[in-house]
């Protein structure tokens, strides 16, 4: 399997510093992401947020998919932990494991 493409320095910071905003108990889109910091794609938003050590205080968990879902990282428990951090969080999950966007959605002040 090809290597993810690396994610620019100026362009991580700049995603971090975006989810850094998301207060608890919200959740954005990798594509809301994108756009807000700029000169990246949803893709490498996930690719600088699977980069994260273990352990970062990075909110990581309120970045879900356009679809109102969490996305599998392989075969690992990722999934299950960013579900339980967003439950810790307040976030609900309709029983099709969706998050409603009207009640917990994220929306920039900018």
């Amino acid at each position: 399997m090809p290597e993810p493409p690396a994610v620019v320095p100026g362009v991580h910071d700049r995603i971090i510093a975006v989810v850094r905003q998301i207060p608890c108990g919200q959740v954005a889109t990798y594509g809301q992401i994108a756009l807000i910091a700029g000169s990246c794609t949803p893709r490498m938003v996930g690719y600088c947020l699977a980069a994260l050590e273990p352990g970062s205080d990075v909110p990581w968990q309120r970045v879900i998919n356009s679809q109102g879902r969490i996305s599998p990282r392989g075969a690992g428990p990722g999934a299950q932990l960013q579900r339980e951090l967003l439950i810790q969080e307040g976030v609900e999950f309709s029983d099709a494991g969706r998050i409603s966007f009207r009640k917990f959605g994220w929306q920039d002040p900018d």
